[in-house]
């Protein structure tokens, strides 16, 4: 592989099937792990319901975690650069606020 190959780095082509192009709205998550992969559940709980949906799962390696939690961040900092800081507040123990974690 010559020098310009490795900077270029890999490219990859992804594919979005039609299905899922419209995606999915959640508003709340739920992340739990052991000790060989982390489970992120993305959850919707329509207003005024105490009952909420899984709307997806998504299930990955620790290292690709560490993965999107950089990429986050960084896209966090672009938007609150772009649109100004988000404000967010996550409830606790004895919240009545959605807790997302």
């Amino acid at each position: 592989m010559s020098e310009k190959e490795k900077k270029k780095g890999l490219q990859i082509e992804v594919h979005l099937d039609e299905s899922k192009t419209h995606g999915e709205y959640v508003n709340m998550a739920r992340v739990f792990h052991n000790q060989t992969e982390f489970v992120v559940d993305a959850i919707f709980l329509p207003p005024g319901s105490k009952r909420a949906s899984v709307r997806s799962r998504i299930i990955l390696s620790p290292m690709h975690v560490k993965f999107l939690h950089a990429s986050l961040g960084r896209n966090i900092e672009m938007y609150e650069k772009k649109f100004g800081k988000i404000e967010a507040k996550a409830g606790g123990p004895g919240s009545s606020d959605p807790i997302l974690h």
